[in-house]
């Protein structure tokens, strides 16, 4: 009886931890943004780790946003391939300290329900803002990481705001019953 309510007790925790949830990401700056998204374990551990890897980093042009239908948005790592304008063709998972791998967006790990899929959460992202359609760098320091508040895996802030104040960046997950849709917010 103890290992049936025990593998109950798992498996109720797992569908409620499911990646499943939503990334979007709103650049309503006037920078291109250039960054890494990240996923990770927040129930305890950093592993699963679970991070952007086509060749280059995301970019999300300026003035990209739900409000004019430019955002970028994820469901999870396999749909976002077919459905978001900015798709991710490769993940670089990692299940401990040690050097992980590249695993393509069709991956059977990273399925909806899969094993990866159910131990990870959108948490972080690190990114460089430029000036649109070049490589020079936006003022004030717009750049850096940003984390979800329950994240101790990094030590990095929900917010960001640039040195002159002209510009911020902000990272929080809405929670509706069992979905979750994490928004990263550049202003």
């Amino acid at each position: 009886m103890k290992k049936l309510l025990t593998i109950l007790g798992l498996a109720a925790f797992s569908l409620g931890y499911s990646q499943g949830g939503t990334l979007i990401l709103n650049n309503y700056s006037q920078y291109d943004f250039y960054g890494f998204i990240i996923a990770n374990n927040l129930a305890g551990g950093c592993y699963p780790y679970i991070t952007s890897a086509n060749p280059d980093m995301v970019r999300v042009p300026a003035d990209s946003h739900m409000g004019n239908g430019n955002e970028l948005r994820y469901d999870n790592y396999r749909d976002q391939f077919g459905s978001s304008l900015y798709p991710m063709a490769q993940w670089h998972v990692s299940t401990s300290s040690a050097l992980g791998v590249v695993r393509t967006w069709n991956h059977g790990s990273l399925m909806p329900g899969g094993v990866l899929s159910n131990n990870t959460r959108w948490a972080t992202t690190k990114f460089v803002m430029y000036y649109p359609g070049t490589t020079n760098l936006a003022p004030d320091d717009f750049n850096g990481a940003i984390t979800i508040a329950a994240n101790s895996c990094y030590s990095a802030s929900d917010n960001l705001i640039s040195t002159t104040g002209n510009n911020s960046a902000e990272i929080f997950t809405i929670t509706s019953g069992t979905s979750n849709i994490t928004y990263i917010q550049l202003y």
